[in-house]
């Protein structure tokens, strides 16, 4: 039997909740819609990190951050890990990618022509970091060139927070779809089974949606929620928390909370939603092309994100050391008609260091030694929900603070499904929510002696998972 082609599209900062078929009413994701409709869409799906390079380090290795030794941006993947796309190209596969990789610093200061490279097993690679042009190497401004177009963006009136972004048809998320399309059509008659990451900027900041699909939502700006914010939550909250409700990342008036006006929070929202109906489209172009190309039911095909984004909620925007579910739960959609059976809906608590086990035992290869991810290849195969799969998941990060070493946040999460322990590591102020009585996380239980008990269970149990993180390589191969 050959081995399936693999069609894995990741956006970059999108929550669980902005998908049509994860229960928004708002935004428009037909295509998105359609494919959980064919495949399986999981429902409790997280990332191992709330900031982008440590959980792509994760995902693409099926190992912790801390294992990785990226625990962190700015830092940079050792040569020597292994990745999902280096195995399966040793196993077989043609493996290409077009838009971010990030597993390395991506920025001007410290790469100049582009983001440093390990030995990654890509043959085919299309990188784009961004859509501003700060590389010479972005391929997406080459293309843009070659179109006779200039990167370019306006301010929307209104709002000091949103820009008009490129007409979609030159937006990179368009370019990216196109070079799937491009690998997906020149491999068609090859026996080879291939593997083609789709790793799209969208619908990271800034907030710069395509004109046609921002429209859509003006017209209705009386429907568009407000963030799930309650003045005062953060005043018995770690203080990375009120930090951020002044400037994102520290940077005062950035995205800052507490000086924008309810339209400014609406427009956010709306622009964001905008990005995601953006992707949307782009995702039908593939999935269309994969039919057309009589590829599709030979094709596991994969959607999903990073981490999750704040979007006002908590009183915050963007990411950093904040582990609630809408920075750190994300969609997670796989499709293969034939294979995987559709029309279903997982509980199942997955980590995304699960994904890359599941693919080498999809592809029908030994999974690596070193990864600490669980497969859920039986579980799309099965037919039938697990909650046995995870009793829990695990997230971190550690930081330094580039200004001031020593200050930057040391974090770990440990989540059930009745409650959430985050610990800031040397500091006394953590995070306890009771998911039952409190699912949107606002009233914080850390100081109260109610939960002592359940307190010193999830402690116990957080050690445990960070006990996980231990690299299981060099492999023990005598008993003495």
């Amino acid at each position: 039997m050959k081995k399936p082609n693999i069609l894995w599209i990741c956006t970059d900062q999108q929550r669980f909740d902005t998908l049509g078929c994860y229960g928004n009413v708002y935004v428009r994701t037909p295509h998105l819609d359609c494919l959980a409709e064919q495949g399986v869409l999981f429902e409790q799906a997280y990332c191992q990190s709330p900031v982008c390079t440590p959980s792509r380090a994760s995902f693409m290795t099926g190992r912790y951050p801390r294992t990785t030794k990226v625990c962190q941006n700015g830092q940079a993947i050792p040569a020597d890990e292994r990745l999902i796309s280096k195995l399966l190209a040793e196993g077989g596969y043609t493996c290409g990618l077009a838009g971010k990789l990030h597993l390395s610093p991506a920025h001007p200061s410290v790469s100049p022509a582009t983001e440093r490279r390990i030995d990654d097993g890509f043959a085919e690679f299309h990188w784009s970091h961004h859509p501003e042009p700060d590389w010479p190497t972005d391929e997406y401004h080459h293309w843009l060139r070659a179109k006779g177009k200039q990167y370019t963006v306006a301010k929307l009136e209104g709002c000091r927070h949103v820009e008009i972004g490129m007409d979609a048809e030159y937006r990179q998320t368009t370019w990216c779809a196109e070079k799937a399309i491009q690998f997906m059509e020149a491999n068609a008659t090859y026996d080879r089974p291939w593997m083609f990451l789709v790793d799209v900027f969208d619908p990271h900041h800034p907030f710069d949606p395509p004109k046609v699909y921002l429209d859509q939502y003006l017209d209705r700006m009386d429907d568009v929620p407000l963030p799930a914010y309650r003045p005062g939550e953060l005043y018995d909250k770690p203080r990375y928390q009120r930090i951020q409700h002044k400037g994102a990342s520290g940077k005062k008036g950035w995205f800052a909370y507490s000086g924008m006006s309810e339209k400014e929070h609406k427009l956010l929202r709306a622009a964001y939603w905008a990005m995601v109906d953006a992707i949307d489209t782009q995702v039908g172009r593939m999935l269309e092309a994969l039919e057309r190309t009589g590829q599709r039911d030979s094709t596991l095909v994969i959607f999903m994100s990073d981490h999750g984004e704040l979007l006002g909620d908590h009183g915050m925007y963007l990411k950093g050391p904040y582990f609630y579910d809408v920075s750190i739960r994300v969609p997670l959609i796989v499709s293969m008609p034939g294979t995987v059976q559709g029309g279903r809906r997982f509980s199942t608590f997955v980590e995304l260091v699960d994904l890359a086990p599941t693919l080498l035992e999809a592809a029908g290869l030994s999974i690596y030694p070193g990864m600490q991810g669980r497969s859920i290849w039986s579980l799309l195969t099965g037919g039938h929900n697990d909650p046995t799969h995870r009793d829990d998941v695990y997230c971190e990060l550690y930081e330094t603070n580039l200004k001031h070493p020593g200050k930057g946040a040391q974090a770990a999460m440990v989540r059930t499904r009745e409650h959430k322990l985050v610990v800031f590591h040397g500091e006394e102020m953590g995070e306890l929510y009771d998911l039952r009585q409190d699912p949107g996380e606002h009233d914080n239980k850390w100081a109260d002696p109610a939960y002592r008990e359940v307190k010193g269970e999830l402690l116990l149990e957080l050690c445990d998972r960070m006990a996980e993180t231990v690299d299981p390589l060099p492999l023990r191969v005598a008993p003495w």
